[in-house]
């Protein structure tokens, strides 16, 4: 099982399980419609809700873009830290690679 979160750098050599692990870290820094030529990918923001059903959407959202856009990865635990009142979550996901498909 491997720990990811928002990705800090890009590795442009990047292969097999670092790739995977690359792209959920992408997923994860990646908001809805801030990619200019695949508007749908990222994860969408969750604003303006009580943190307790923000940290459920969100978590919900996490597993619902790495599930679409890097199916190689399978979300095992998710962990959400943050100032809920300065609006800032950090998101820390624990995922498992299909090796089948390296």
């Amino acid at each position: 099982m491997y720990e990811v979160e928002a990705l800090k750098n890009i590795n442009f050599g990047a292969t097999g399980v670092q790739e995977v692990l690359q792209n959920v870290a992408f997923i994860l820094s990646t908001h809805t419609m801030n990619c200019p030529l695949d508007r749908g990918f990222g994860i969408e923001s969750v604003i303006d809700k009580p943190i307790t059903i923000v940290k459920a959407l969100h978590s919900a959202n996490v597993v619902e873009a790495i599930n679409q856009f890097e199916p190689r990865a399978t979300v095992e635990e998710i962990e959400i830290t943050g100032e809920a009142e300065q609006g800032l979550l950090r998101t820390k996901v624990k995922v498992t690679i299909n090796d089948e498909s390296l």
